[in-house]
């Protein structure tokens, strides 16, 4: 295609007006009067889940063709990298988060320090985070029919993709590292359209059945063996404010889910205050902005239907 070089004349002007706006929309850039330290950087952040899923899942998430036999040395190579990479980022967001508070700051050396801590113990965690993603796989094929296979589940499924980035996040969001937990759930929202805050506490034996349009909001407390469907909303009721008309940050704005319960699809539970009790069932469309005892369902009222035909027109309950 030809090009017309006289239009791009136009081009260094351009230029100067977009950088112009890079003083003006200053919450927008990452630019000082002198370089800075790069933020963590995406596509590192989801290298460093497919190491993690690798290992949390050997034989079948990435390489294949693992025995007992090979394992041991696969595992090993794999996590003396992750050290690497998590060191990278961790530093990278913990230098970061320095910047933004300089009159907290930490010297650089203790900075990387504790980055390295971090790194060293979230990899001590995966031990414990597999055998909670044992209990989120069995409730998985438990709790749906057209499971044929644990593998099927960690193949295919998207709700065990999503929690198992969840976990992953929630641990490095419980370390104290800003923007990589965020970072992590961002990206099993976008590729499962699951969207679960790092800060959310969820027990073991967790299920997401088919997922899409599923919101779990920061302060939620998710009990054991809880299953939701699709479109599945866990939000917060209202934003308090302070007197100068600024959120008020980390107070419980979203439910409690205890033990066994199960959502149906497009629910919308709503604040901090609002208890679903233990073995309660909550039926599909419900709005709640208020406390369920326990072993208590909660269902709509059906609605009628409307049948309009060419000679003439009938409305039924629904059965």
């Amino acid at each position: 295609m030809a090009t017309d070089v006289s239009q791009k004349e136009a081009l260094p002007s351009i230029v100067e007006e977009i950088v112009a706006t890079y003083a003006e929309c200053s919450r927008t850039t990452h630019l000082r009067s002198k370089p800075l330290r790069p933020l963590p950087s995406r596509e590192a952040v989801a290298g460093i889940l497919d190491d993690l899923l690798d290992v949390l899942y050997p034989g079948i998430w990435r390489r294949q063709n693992l025995h007992m036999g090979n394992v041991e040395y696969h595992v090993g190579d794999v996590i003396d990298s992750l050290h690497d990479k998590l060191l990278t980022q961790f530093a990278r967001a913990l230098h970061h988060e320095n910047c933004r508070h300089p009159e907290e700051a930490r010297p650089e050396a203790e900075v990387d320090q504790l980055a390295q801590q971090f790194a060293i113990a979230l990899l001590r965690r995966l031990p414990a985070l597999r055998q909670i993603l044992e209990q989120d796989v069995e409730a998985a094929y438990a709790g749906d029919p057209a499971a044929r296979s644990y593998h099927e589940i960690i193949f295919c499924y998207p709700g065990l993709e999503a929690v198992t980035i969840y976990r992953l996040a929630h641990e490095i969001f419980l370390l104290g590292v800003p923007l990589m937990p965020r970072m992590m759930t961002e990206y099993a929202h976008a590729k499962t359209g699951i969207d679960i805050h790092p800060g959310a506490q969820i027990g073991p034996g967790f299920f997401i059945d088919h997922g899409t349009g599923v919101v779990i909001g920061e302060t939620c407390e998710i009990g054991r063996n809880v299953k939701l469907y699709q479109g599945v909303t866990l939000g917060a009721l209202s934003f308090p404010r302070d007197t100068t008309g600024n959120l008020i940050r980390g107070k419980k704005r979203h439910p409690t889910l205890e033990d066994e319960v199960v959502v149906y699809a497009n629910a919308t539970i709503l604040g901090g205050e609002t208890v679903i009790g233990r073995n309660a069932v909550i039926g599909s469309n419900v709005w709640l902005t208020h406390s369920v005892p326990a072993e208590t369902v909660v269902t709509l009222e059906k609605p009628n239907l409307r049948f309009r035909g060419p000679r003439k027109e009938e409305i039924l309950p629904q059965a």
